[in-house]
């Protein structure tokens, strides 16, 4: 199997100022390809830095995808250290300089003697047209000198140029290499509900590294995913592949699925409400109004609305926290004309030394249900799981009730 690395260029992405979303993207239009990316590689505007980063990656990779960093100014290095890392000279393309002048001459304006440097390739290497930029791509194959080569492509950072490249040129060439008609296909399971260790258990045998379908398992705000990944000659084909194991997921967790992709927990609510053409209101107190944000941002008239409350607002209402979520579930569902009620909060402030409990209530037309929740765990995960459990506490109502 042919492996990648993807390797982004620029200060600010090892700073932390930008999210590197280029090598997101490019890694999935690999997978389309059947291609393994096996690295993710950021690299800081350092000469130095990039030309051994880039030695590396020739040795250790098939394919070497590289984004960022062709521009004409000082700190765009990319060219000088291809290469340096290819020890080999930069050359003047004739054809891309006259290219670069011709797009500034169509608007009138003379071409900055810095933008010559964009029409200059490591020795051996070919310009990638690029129809809306002025840095146009750089495509070689490295020999390793031991029967093995690596390909690379080097793309502008900017997103809309680098896109079109791909899939004006970029694309077709790794087909012709490759030769393969082969996939990667993933799809992703949402669970909540337990811990990640407690969910492992449930699956025996599916989480093992070499099983294909490969299962791996993620973690974010106590929401866990089963990300499942095979490949084939089609999505179609991946997709029959995953299936038995689809299938014993589903078998073997029950309730603890709510979704699968981008799915949250509040889209499995709302739908569950609409099935079955009912209405939910919120009121929460303690959690910067989580509920009311997020099922807001669905747009769904299935939500009522909420009431959101200040963390504390007395000493008085943390001492009477359970009777005020019961007691709020009742007069929220009321006073919204709704079908459904939660209550969540208030939230109290976690305590290293002992966990302490936040209340969260659903009301329906005859009934409340009162449940208690523990603060241990981490602090900053505390006020999500607190509202992923008053929700979960109305999806598994509205799924056996």
């Amino acid at each position: 199997m042919m492996h990648a690395e993807v390797m982004a260029i620029g200060d600010e992405l090892t700073s932390g100022q930008r999210l590197d979303t280029n090598s997101q993207w490019l890694s999935s239009r690999l997978g389309e390809l059947g291609i393994q990316t096996a690295y993710h590689t950021t690299i800081s505007d350092e000469l130095e830095t990039l030309g051994a980063a880039v030695r590396i990656a020739l040795e250790r990779c098939d394919l070497l995808l590289i984004t960022g960093g062709l521009g004409p100014t000082a700190d765009d290095l990319t060219r000088e250290g291809l290469a340096r890392g290819l020890g080999v000279p930069l050359e003047l393309n004739e054809q891309s300089l006259q290219d670069i002048q011709q797009r500034f001459a169509s608007r009138d304006r003379a071409m900055p003697e810095r933008n010559r440097l964009q029409a200059m390739f490591p020795q051996g290497g070919h310009p990638i047209a690029n129809a809306h930029g002025t840095a146009p791509g750089i495509h070689l194959i490295h020999d390793r000198g031991n029967g093995t080569s690596c390909e690379l492509f080097a793309l502008p950072g900017v997103p809309a140029e680098m896109h079109e490249m791909w899939h004006n040129t970029v694309a077709a060439k790794i087909i012709a290499r490759t030769g393969s008609t082969q996939v990667i296909h993933h799809r992703r399971i949402k669970c909540f509900g337990e811990g990640e260790s407690a969910m492992e258990q449930r699956l025996p045998g599916l989480i093992e590294r070499g099983r294909d379908p490969l299962v791996g398992i993620t973690v974010h705000n106590a929401t866990i995913t089963l990300r499942i990944t095979t490949q084939g000659s089609a999505a179609e084909e991946c997709e029959s592949r995953m299936q038995p194991t689809i299938a014993t997921i589903h078998e073997c967790l029950g309730d603890l699925v709510f979704g699968e992709e981008e799915e949250e927990l509040q889209d499995a609510v709302m739908r569950l409400l609409n099935e079955r053409g009912k209405t939910l209101a919120t009121a929460e107190c303690g959690t910067s109004g989580r509920l009311a944000r997020w099922l807001s941002e669905i747009g769904d008239p299935a939500y009522r609305g909420g009431l959101v409350a200040a963390a504390e607002t007395s000493h008085a209402l943390l001492a009477q926290s359970a009777l005020l979520a019961e007691n709020g579930a009742i007069s929220c569902r009321q006073q919204f004309g709704a079908d459904f009620a939660i209550a969540l909060g208030p939230i109290p402030e976690p305590a290293l030394d002992k966990p302490g409990e936040f209340h969260y209530a659903l009301a329906s037309e005859d009934s409340v249900l009162l449940k208690t929740g523990s603060t241990a765990g981490h602090p900053g995960h505390l006020r999500d799981r607190a509202a992923k459990q008053a929700l979960n506490l109305l999806r598994l109502h509205l799924l056996n009730g």
